[in-house]
C-alpha cells in the first residue's frame, strides 16, 4: 500500500531519468545511508550495546569485507554484466591494486593514502588494458581462459620478483597504517566509515556511468557486438574502456582488502578461489545490476556465518556436534546449488527477484 506512484508527476526528462525516479526509493536509500553513516557508528559507541553485541567482530569480520567484496563484484559486473566480457582474473587485479598501493606508500614519501589507492587503481587499469587486448579478437569461454592467464601470471610475478614485496623473505608484508587527511583510521568503526565512504562514492559513479552513453555502448556490445559496430560504436575503445574501468574498481577493492581488512599484503590472499567467489557474487546477486553486486556480496559473506550459527544452535539443542568440515562443505554445496538455480530459473539473480517484487507492489492488488 505504501509503494505507490500516485501523485508523483514528472515534468522534465531529467526527473524521469533520475537515479531514483520514485519517491519511496529516494527515501529508502536516504534511510539506508543514514543508518550506515550515523546509526551504526553511534550504536557501536553506546556502552549498553557494547556489552551485548561484539561490534569489533561485526565490523572486522562481516561489514568491512562485505563492502570490499561489493566493490570488487561491482567492478566485475561492469565488465561481465554490462559489457558482456567474461573474466576470471578478478583476484589478480585486486592483487595488483594491493601491491601497488603498498609500494606507493613505501617508495613515495609523504603521499596521501587516498592518492595511493587512486594510483593503485590506475596501475591496475593499465594491467587490465594489457590483458583486455585479447577481447578484441576472442570472446566467451576463450576470453575467460585468457583472463585466467592473468590470474596465474600476476601471482607468479608477485612471488618471483621480491621487489614488489620489499624483499621480504616470506613474501608476506604488513600493510601501512591507514592515515588520510592527517587522521588515523586505527579502529574498526573508523576503518568501516572510510571503506563505506569510498564504496558509496564509487557505486554512485558506476550507477551514473552505466546510464551514460558509455554504459549504453557497453550494453550494445554485450547484446550484439556486430550490430553495435555497424551503428558506429568503436569496438576497441569500448571493450578496452570496460576492462580499464573494471580493473580500476578491482584495484581499489584490492587495496582496501589489504589495508582495511587483512592488514597485510601477500600474493596467496588473491588466489583463484577469490576470483571465483567474486564471480559467484555477480551470478547470485544479478548480472548487469549495481544492486546485484551488493546483494551477491551480502549473500556470500553472510551465508557461512548463518551456517556457523545454525551448527552452534543445533549442537546446543540436539546435543550432537556438527563437524567443522561439514559446515564448510555445506557452504560450497549451497553455493553450487544456488548458482545452478539462478542460471536455470532466474539468470538475473537476486536483483531481478527484488525488481519483480517492487513491480508487483506498484500494481497491487492488480499484479497482472
Amino acid at each position: 500500500m505504501f509503494y505507490r506512484e500516485a501523485g508523483q508527476f514528472k515534468s522534465t526528462y531529467a526527473e524521469d531519468q533520475g537515479l531514483f525516479p520514485i519517491r519511496q526509493d529516494r527515501i529508502g536509500m536516504a534511510v539506508i545511508l543514514a543508518i550506515a553513516f550515523l546509526v551504526l557508528p553511534v550504536a557501536s559507541s553506546a556502552p549498553a550495546l557494547r556489552g551485548v553485541i561484539d561490534f569489533n567482530y561485526w565490523y572486522n569480520g562481516v561489514i568491512i569485507p562485505f563492502l570490499i567484496f561489493s566493490l570488487a563484484a561491482l567492478g566485475l559486473n561492469i565488465l561481465t554484466g554490462y559489457a558482456g566480457l567474461l573474466s576470471l582474473g578478478t583476484g589478480a587485479f585486486m592483487a595488483v591494486g594491493a601491491f601497488a598501493a603498498y609500494n606507493f606508500e613505501l617508495r613515495v614519501p609523504g603521499i596521501p593514502m587516498l592518492a595511493s589507492f587512486i594510483l593503485a587503481g590506475i596501475v591496475t587499469a593499465g594491467v587490465g588494458l594489457v590483458f583486455g587486448l585479447p577481447s578484441l579478437r576472442i570472446k566467451g569461454f576463450y576470453l575467460a581462459v585468457a583472463t585466467l592467464a592473468a590470474q596465474f601470471f600476476v601471482v607468479w610475478a608477485l612471488t618471483k620478483f621480491p621487489w614488489f614485496s620489499n624483499y621480504s623473505t616470506s613474501g608476506v608484508i604488513a600493510a601501512q597504517k591507514l592515515v588520510a587527511f592527517g587522521y588515523a583510521f586505527d579502529s574498526p568503526v573508523k576503518r568501516y566509515l572510510l571503506v563505506l565512504a569510498i564504496v558509496a562514492v564509487m557505486a554512485l559513479a558506476a550507477k551514473n556511468m552505466v546510464r551514460s552513453s558509455t554504459g549504453r555502448a557497453w550494453m550494445a556490445v554485450r547484446d550484439m557486438d556486430v550490430a553495435a559496430e555497424v551503428i558506429g560504436i568503436p569496438m576497441m575503445r569500448t571493450k578496452l574502456l570496460a576492462f580499464a574501468v573494471s580493473s580500476f574498481y578491482c584495484g581499489v577493492a584490492g587495496a582496501l582488502y589489504a589495508f582495511a581488512y587483512l592488514g597485510n599484503v601477500e600474493p596467496q590472499a588473491f588466489d583463484l578461489d577469490l576470483s571465483f567467489r567474486i564471480l559467484f557474487m555477480v551470478i547470485i546477486g544479478g548480472v548487469g545490476s549495481i544492486l546485484g553486486s551488493f546483494l551477491g556480496a551480502a549473500f556470500i559473506v553472510v551465508l557461512p556465518i548463518l551456517l556457523d550459527i545454525w551448527a552452534t544452535w543445533f549442537e546446543r539443542t540436539a546435543g550432537i556436534a556438527v563437524p567443522a568440515g561439514l559446515v564448510s562443505n555445506l557452504t560450497l554445496i549451497i553455493f553450487g546449488a544456488l548458482i545452478v538455480f539462478f542460471l536455470a530459473v532466474e539468470p538475473l539473480g537476486l536483483a531481478r527477484l527484488w525488481q519483480i517484487a517492487k513491480d508487483k507492489l506498484r500494481l497491487w492488488p492488480f499484479p497482472h
